[in-house]
């Protein structure tokens, strides 16, 4: 039951997005708009409330930020490995080799917040040292000209978001109150928001090819990576609250920005839409199962 009590309320929402966009009318118009308030204003300004506000504690922390950042190295290189090994057209791997290694930052906090206050801070500072690295990757993969590589980097607001907020809390400094309180406002938000447009954005159609990639990609994020995540907190003797925090973000399904991230650099946004949308549903099994080895 715990279990499900974790878990059920942020799949509900999400599922509450699918079946909004199914039975409204609000337009493209207004799911895109939406999109793009959390992803440049609304989520921004959680990771850099998360990030500058979590007590960053080196000697605590260190092997759990070392996991998640070897679990995410480990599918970018697992990722990679399925360029040589599947046939695929243009800009089809390119694209959808970012949903082996990207995850998704609503699920992350929405489920760590109900792990409790500690849970949260941690995975608010393994999300802003992690996402550079995993948009570093995207990006890589999807660039045409790599020497534009630096300036899309520059450009990523949740980056951007997640450096500040670093640099924030490693120079000691404390945020008013009332800045407190109108991020965390706003961080809320995008929680809510966020995993509704998870749901909205779901769509089982656009794998016409490289189903075995698909399934090599899906096979990476939601199984391959929390093994290795599992693997190496149980021989660093991670305690049990943190190993479960670890396999949990390693095991998380690919991010709903790879979406956007795939059509604005002209990648394959069909395949990428529907790696997002199996992978989302197929963790609604593979969570509660890592969860239940975990206990």
């Amino acid at each position: 039951m715990h279990i499900v009590n974790l878990l059920l309320p942020d799949f509900l929402l999400i599922l509450l997005g699918a079946i909004l966009l199914r039975i409204t009318n609000w337009g493209a118009e207004f799911w895109t708009g939406a999109e793009k308030l959390i992803y440049y204003v609304l989520f921004p300004a959680l990771l850099f409330y998360s990030t500058a506000r979590a007590p960053i504690d080196f000697a605590a922390a260190g092997q759990v930020l070392q996991i998640a950042i070897l679990s995410c190295i480990s599918g970018i290189l697992l990722g990679w490995l399925g360029k040589p090994l599947f046939a695929a057209g243009p800009m089809v791997f390119e694209s959808g080799v970012q949903t082996a290694f990207r995850f998704n930052s609503y699920i992350a906090l929405a489920i760590a917040g109900r792990l409790g206050a500690e849970a949260s801070s941690l995975m608010g500072v393994i999300i802003g040292f992690v996402v550079p690295l995993t948009n570093l990757g995207a990006v890589h993969a999807l660039v045409k000209d790599k020497r534009g590589l630096p300036l899309e980097l520059i450009k990523n607001p949740l980056l951007l978001a997640t450096l500040s907020g670093i640099a924030f809390n490693l120079l000691g400094w404390k945020l008013p109150e009332l800045a407190g309180a109108f991020l965390s406002r706003l961080g809320n938000a995008s929680l809510a928001l966020g995993l509704i447009m998870v749901g909205a954005g779901l769509r089982l159609a656009g794998l016409h090819a490289a189903k075995g990639l698909a399934a090599w990609f899906l096979a990476v994020k939601l199984f391959a990576m929390p093994a290795i995540a599992w693997g190496l907190g149980a021989w660093m003797g991670l305690s049990p609250a943190h190993l479960q925090l670890v396999v949990l973000f390693a095991a998380l399904p690919t991010a709903s920005s790879c979406y956007v991230l795939a059509v604005r650099m002209g990648g394959n946004g069909a395949f990428v839409a529907f790696l997002i949308s199996i992978g989302t549903l197929m963790s609604m099994a593979t969570l509660p199962l890592w969860l239940a080895l975990l206990h």
